[in-house]
């Protein structure tokens, strides 16, 4: 089992960033898939990036490319996402997820999680 709890998230202004943790406990010794998933309001949750712990891959979502980093501190069991020139587009719970998966399946974009945080909001208002 892996526990993951999540932090950083909040209100913040158009354009402006913010910075989200997760930190992993439990059986963290394996390599895992980890990503960033959100969910607003009427909509489906969707991945927003992910990577591969094992070798420090990543994946974006088109949409966020160039404005979110997707990070990890092996040494802190902690993963991050760094994002930049938010938009209200970008309002939603943001959920940190992992999976014992292959490194390709993780680049995928279509990955299905084993474990789950409980999630943060992010709020940003125009």
């Amino acid at each position: 089992q892996v526990r993951l709890v999540e932090s950083g998230g909040g209100s913040v202004q158009a354009g402006g960033s913010q910075r989200l943790s997760c930190v992993a406990s439990g059986a963290t010794d394996n390599n895992f898939c980890m990503g960033w998933f959100r969910e607003a309001p009427g909509k489906e949750r969707e991945e927003v990036a992910s990577i591969y712990t094992g070798d420090g891959s990543t994946y974006y979502k088109n949409s966020v490319k160039g404005r979110f980093t997707i990070s990890q501190d092996n040494a802190k069991h902690t993963l991050y996402l760094h994002m930049d020139i938010l938009g209200p587009d970008d309002t939603a719970m943001y959920y940190c997820a992992a999976a014992i998966i292959e490194p390709f399946d993780c680049a995928s974009g279509s990955w299905s999680a084993n474990f789950w945080g409980q999630g943060t909001q992010v709020t940003v208002s125009s």
